[in-house]
């Protein structure tokens, strides 16, 4: 059994919020890319966001019920690298630039915050759950860094095969 308190819960409802943040901010940024790599990567974040936040809500129902953690099974990135799309517009390009650079810090946040989850949890599968999410938004930003840097100094939308 979980010692699980009110702020715990909290801290598990605002983690939900912010993905929830996060998937609409990437919903909204596949939007406003015509280049169908931008969309297949914000559409893949989507679902990874949108993942966390079911596993959350489970979690959550979990601890109010039964007072337990659930197991957490790890989702793998699976964005296949897509190679190199030349010509994107320059005007389009910095646009991009600014969204990848604000997802960056979503995933940054996001890291944290279940790093500092993880420091608050003794359960050792809570403990592994944030701790499995920290590791997960940490290569979240590891992929947007790439994506970055691929945008600004060589025009591009390409990125390497994601692993975690």
């Amino acid at each position: 059994m979980a010692t699980v308190t009110a702020g715990l819960l909290d801290a598990i409802r605002m983690a939900m919020e912010a993905e929830k943040k996060a998937a609409a901010a990437y919903r909204d940024a596949a939007t406003q890319t015509d280049n169908p790599l931008g969309k297949r990567l914000f559409t893949k974040l989507v679902e990874f966001e949108t993942y966390h936040y079911q596993k959350l809500s489970d979690l959550l129902a979990s601890l109010v019920e039964q007072d337990t953690f659930i197991d957490y099974v790890f989702q793998a990135p699976s964005i296949p690298a897509p190679g190199e799309v030349q010509g994107i517009p320059e005007a389009n390009k910095m646009s991009m630039m600014r969204i990848v650079t604000m997802a960056q810090g979503i995933e940054q946040q996001a890291e944290q915050r279940y790093a500092d989850l993880a420091k608050q949890t003794a359960d050792p599968q809570g403990k592994a759950m944030f701790e499995q999410l920290a590791r997960e938004e940490a290569g979240h930003y590891r992929l947007l860094r790439d994506v970055y840097w691929n945008l600004n100094d060589q025009g591009t939308w390409s990125w390497p095969q994601a692993s975690e």
